[in-house]
């Protein structure tokens, strides 16, 4: 997107007021996207954007500038701006020769999705909602979307980075809503990856589309969730949204700097029970958080957070990492080339046990199984969270039996990881998700197996 020499260009210019550390972030990305909506497209767009933004650091102090104009005026002019919001008395710093860097791309892109013809892509939702309707009677809505993103950035920094990615992500998801004696009830399924159009000859959309209209026509026939304190079983990949919000977010360097987070200070200390090891993973091929670079020309990385049930690292971008005078893990991510980088996770899972989750549920008497996790309100600060129940169970007498609805779960982050007893062999992603943090939201993944919390309140509505 920009040539060496401009690139050496602008980053002398960034320096020139006496900046410690400059960095171009260069983003061209293409979009499109076709949401069909009870039976019409409601959406069919697509979209470019292209621009760089720039970062200036003197001491505590960030500039930060962005423009649309990639012209070697406009890289000036944005880079004197940053300069200029973090200026500084001293001389200016030399930047070192830009070395490129080459990261492995998680996986291979064999069909861009902007080769695909946008009627191609409508007959994708046409195929769900005709077979999600053909469930049942009971399906009164369907709605079906379609999205794809190809995001090529280049970083180059003051240090000699120079370094370059082309991220290619493809997205189905189908909703259904069922009507009954119980009132309306909805199911949801998605898949997302790191890939082209190549997704839709490994995913069976019909199959997609069926387990959403199931989920919502099971659903009718729940009964109120319970009410109190009791064991909790979550099953493989719907519950990693949990750790995510609940745990993963104080693991997050900036927030741990800003005393934002219940585990600053913690390094060394047993914060869960040894069965439980966290793991945050930019590499993991074929997973929605995955990528070669973050947005800071960091390569991804995996990076354990908890092993064994002790706190050994933190999630670090460059920024926190140059204080520290430690290397990045590779977690500074930001939205777009208009957005400052921030610590962010990547693919956040809690990694495999070896108990066979069928002997988890037979050794709970009673309480609830939690299938799938809905959106919820976490405080970092103190770990205490509420999720919706958006797929649950009752669990009586070892055996999962009726399905439950109108239920949260609360508790709190520190305190679940600690209540851990039993972990399954049958780790599995959950479906793709976009976090979001100080305005900003990025493409993240999150897993877990099959797991038992001792003790968790659900708030229902049974009497």
């Amino acid at each position: 997107m920009i040539e060496r020499d401009l690139i050496e260009e602008t980053l002398a210019a960034a320096l020139s007021t006496g900046g410690e550390f400059a960095e171009i972030f260069a983003e061209d990305k293409r979009s499109s996207s076709a949401l069909l909506d009870d039976g019409k497209v409601e959406e069919l767009s697509s979209g470019r954007d292209r621009g760089a933004g720039i970062r200036v650091v003197v001491g505590e102090t960030t500039g930060f500038a962005h423009t649309a104009d990639l012209s070697a005026d406009g890289l000036r002019h944005a880079a004197l701006a940053a300069a200029s919001a973090a200026r500084s008395t001293g001389e200016g710093t030399v930047v070192a020769a830009l070395t490129e860097q080459h990261a492995p791309a998680p996986n291979a892109v064999t069909i861009l999705p902007e080769t695909i013809a946008k009627g191609t892509k409508v007959e994708l939702l046409n195929r769900a909602d005709e077979v999600a309707r053909s469930e049942g009677s009971s399906i009164t809505q369907v709605s079906a979307r379609y999205f794809d993103n190809r995001r090529r950035i280049l970083v180059a920094n003051s240090d000699g980075v120079l370094a370059s990615d082309d991220q290619v992500k493809t997205l189905f998801s189908v909703s259904c809503v069922a009507q009954g004696d119980t009132g309306m009830q909805t199911g949801r399924e998605s898949v997302g990856r790191p890939v082209g159009f190549e997704l839709f000859d490994e995913v069976d959309i019909e199959e997609l589309a069926r387990r959403a209209a199931q989920r919502a026509i099971t659903k009718l026939r729940a009964r109120p969730a319970p009410s109190g304190a009791m064991p909790v079983v979550i099953g493989k990949g719907g519950g990693g949204v949990l750790f995510h919000e609940a745990c993963g977010h104080g693991l997050e360097a900036d927030l741990v700097a800003k005393q934002a987070s219940v585990f600053g200070g913690r390094i060394g200390e047993q914060v869960a029970t040894p069965l439980v090891t966290l793991i945050d993973d930019g590499t993991m091929a074929r997973e929605w958080g995955a990528f070669a670079i973050d947005d800071e020309g960091r390569p991804a990385q995996s990076n354990v957070l908890i092993k064994d049930g002790e706190l050994v690292d933190y999630m670090w971008d460059g920024l926190r990492a140059r204080k520290e005078g430690r290397q990045s893990s590779g977690n500074g991510r930001r939205q777009n080339y208009a957005s400052l980088p921030m610590v962010r996770m990547t693919n956040t899972y809690i990694a495999n046990g070896d108990t066979d989750p069928a002997d988890i549920l037979a050794d709970t008497e009673s309480g609830v199984f939690v299938a799938q996790l809905g959106g919820g309100q976490v405080n970092t600060a103190t770990g205490d969270f509420v999720f919706g129940m958006t797929e649950a169970y009752l669990i009586e007498n070892g055996e999962v039996t009726e399905p439950i609805r109108e239920g949260n779960l609360i508790g709190n982050g520190p305190e679940v990881l600690t209540r851990i007893d039993a972990l399954g062999n049958d780790f599995e992603m959950g479906s793709p998700g976009t976090c979001g943090k100080d305005g900003q939201g990025v493409p993240v993944g999150d897993g877990t197996p099959t797991l038992r919390v001792t003790s968790l309140t659900v708030g229902g509505t049974a009497s």
